[in-house]
Order: C-alpha cells, then structure tokens, then sequence
C-alpha cells in the first residue's frame, strides 16, 4: 500500500467543513478590513528566504526543502512573508494608494519532526500591511486576529505581546545577551549551545523545559529599548487598550525569524498542548530594503497556522448536523424523493438520499449520519402528498406536506 509521506496528511470529511467554515470567516473578516487576496508561488529563488528569514535561523538551516533546478537554487516556501514582500517590490505596488492590505492562504513546507498541530505540508492564513510604521496599524492588525478567532468560535485564547526593538537598541541588547550566555550556554540544550553564537535571540524562544530556569534569568529586551522603539510600544499598548484586547506582555516573545522588529505578538489557546500557539506575527521594517527595495517599506503581519486553529475549533465545536435524510421506499419513490430533496436543497438544507435498501437499514444510516430529521417516503405517502417526517432526537413523527418540510427544518 502507498501511504501519504510522512509529515502530509489527507484533510477528510468531516473536519474539512471546520477548514472551509474558518477560511469563509478569515475572508470575511479580511473584507471588512479592507485586506486583498494574494497568491505566490510555492516555488521560490533558496536566496529570498536565506537573506529574508536569516541564513542562521533553524528554518534555513534545517527545515527547507532545497534542490537544484538546472543550475538555480529552489526551495519550497517555508513561510509566505518574504514571498509577499518580493511580489510588493517586483510588481511596484508602493505606487498604489495608501497601506496595501494584502492576504493569503495555503500550504508551506519545512521539514520538521512531525507532532500535534504539526506537520511537513502545513497550512498559513496570513495578512500583511505594508507601508505604514505607525503603531495604530499594529494595534489594528492585532484586532483582526482577535476578531478572526471569535468569528471562528474559539475561546480561552491568549494575544502575547512583546517589543524586540530595533537595528539601533537591538545590537546592544544582543551584546548583553551573548555576555549573559557565555556563562551559561554549557547548561542549555544542544541547541541552544549552538544559538547562543550564532543567533542568540533564539535562545529565548527555546522551548526546553530544563532550560527554562536559565532562560528566565537572561536580560530582558524591553530594559534596552531605545528613545524610537519604548513609545512606540506603549502605543500600541495604548491602542489595544482602548479597543478592550486584553493581551500579556511576554518579554522573551522573539520569534523564530530575522525579519521581525518591534512589535511582536502571539495567539496561544490551551487545548492544544505543549505545542500551544496557533498564531505569530510581527512587524518588519527593513524586510523590503533586505530583498533588493530602493524605496522603504515598513510593514506588521501574521500567520495563522490553520492545521492547529482548526484542531483548536473542532475540539470546542460539535459537528454541523445534517438537516434531512430521505428514505425513499421504491423505484417511483426515488424519483420523487430526488425532486424534493433538489428543491430543499435549493433552500440551503443539507439533504442526504438514500437511493437503496430497506427501511431499517436507512433509519440506522441517518443516526450514524447525525440526521435532524429523516422523511420517509413510499407509494402511499406520494399518493396523499403527505410523508412521515421523524425527529432523530425524540423519535417523534407526524405527517407533513412539501411545505411544512421546511417549517420543520427551520423550528
């Protein structure tokens, strides 16, 4: 047998109607925001994510799919801000009007021990405002995460929030924070003992629980935030604040990408373990000048990783019931049951159709199918107009017209 390769999965019914249910409400939230679809390619140049995502961030140098294409260097996108920049920059849309709002969603690529939540083949919903460094866009975009989250139905999440500074206070946080490890990184795990030369940011990010008592006694970002980066973070905490978005300050919140400057947030929920964020983001200011930009480009954005959002969803919601399964009793039956449930189906109710088998046996379908209700119908119920309509929860059952099939569906 050939099985999926390891890290991908197959997205089923009926978890794939919680996918399409959060992708409706992420667009529908992207709308009112005035957010625009994008769609990259999953296929990019190895050297926008090297020099975007940093040359020494665990994601260039162990997750990507790289390989040689006649000469050029591609790799699966492992992230999609860096494919958005380059598209803002290689199709000049700094000449378009105001913030470019702009969304995507679908699949990203790095190789990583697959666990909960995690996977080789994973799924992003993200948004990125660009050209604006003003600390009520952040607070905006926070916003719409929050109302992405309640939309979906998710509850008893937590909006993490830090400052990482900037290319002035952040050289002279990094200077400390060496200092502070040279003493230390022999007790941290092998990689931190690595991060703490090469990128010692990432020590903070570290998710080790032995190491999480040195962790916590390293210098913290936000006592070096520089004369720019402290107002500009109490602003956002200002912004948030009156919109009534409770948020944490994290002090260690780094993320796991060179780009990010200043404001960075997470989205963490409970259900989902010790592998508990469901979302990152950050602002990015410089990103575009890093990729080949002649013109600055600051710009905040996020990604939702929807694989656990929607693990998240479905253990807080109960599957969508199905409103009507037909038993049609007969050959003339079927035809008939096949009009009724085209017109009911015309109304927007979900309509399952037996087209074989006895009674008994189409009964114990609808109960596995989770049907509300189940509408028999035979030669004598298309001869009156009247069929048997039974409540799958009560068991009551009662004679309906074509119209008062609706009624009941709608109670």
């Amino acid at each position: 047998m050939i099985r999926a390769v390891k890290g991908t999965r197959d997205l089923l019914p009926p978890s794939t109607a919680v996918w399409n249910h959060v992708e409706s409400v992420a667009r529908s939230v992207f709308r009112a925001y005035n957010y625009h679809e994008i769609r990259t390619p999953i296929l990019e140049e190895t050297q926008l994510f090297s020099r975007g995502v940093g040359e020494e961030t665990d994601i260039v140098t162990k997750e990507m799919y790289t390989f040689d294409d006649h000469g050029t260097s591609l790799s699966l996108r492992p992230e999609n801000t860096a494919s958005v920049i380059r598209a803002y920059i290689e199709h000049r849309l700094d000449q378009r009007p105001g913030v470019q709002k702009l969304y995507y969603m679908g699949p990203m690529f790095r190789r990583e021990r697959p666990q909960k939540g995690r996977y080789r083949q994973f799924y992003q919903i993200g948004a990125e405002a660009i050209g604006s460094e003003s600390p009520a866009i952040d607070a905006e975009v926070i916003e719409m995460v929050v109302e992405i989250f309640a939309r979906t139905g998710l509850k008893d999440f937590t909006v993490l929030l830090n400052s990482v500074g900037c290319k002035d206070c952040r050289p002279i946080f990094i200077a400390k924070l060496r200092e502070a490890l040279a003493g230390v990184a022999d007790k941290l795990c092998v990689d931190c003992q690595r991060r703490a030369v090469t990128n010692p940011l990432r020590v903070l990010d570290c998710k080790v629980e032995a190491d999480q008592p040195i962790i916590d006694k390293l210098p913290s970002i936000l006592d070096y935030l520089c004369e720019n980066c402290r107002p500009h973070f109490a602003a956002v905490q200002r912004f948030l604040t009156e919109r009534g978005i409770g948020y944490e300050i994290k002090p260690r919140l780094v993320r796991g990408l060179d780009y990010y400057m200043r404001t960075t947030f997470e989205v963490v929920h409970g259900s989902l373990g010790a592998q508990n964020s469901v979302l990152g983001g950050g602002r990015y200011d410089g990103l575009a000048e890093m990729l080949g930009s002649k013109v600055p480009a600051p710009g905040i954005g996020f990604s939702i990783g929807e694989d656990r959002l929607v693990m998240a969803v479905e253990e807080s919601q109960a599957a969508e019931p199905l409103d009507l399964f037909i038993a049609p009793l007969g050959d003339a039956a079927v035809h008939h049951a096949g009009l009724l449930a085209r017109d009911l189906r015309r109304d927007g109710f979900s309509v399952e159709l037996a087209t074989e088998g006895k009674l008994k046996r189409a009964m114990e379908l609808a109960n596995k199918l989770g049907a509300r209700f189940t509408l028999i119908v035979g030669d004598n119920e298309i001869a009156s107009g009247e069929y048997a309509l039974k409540n799958m929860q009560s068991g009551e059952q009662q004679s309906v017209t074509a119209l008062q099939i609706k009624e009941r569906l709608n109670a």
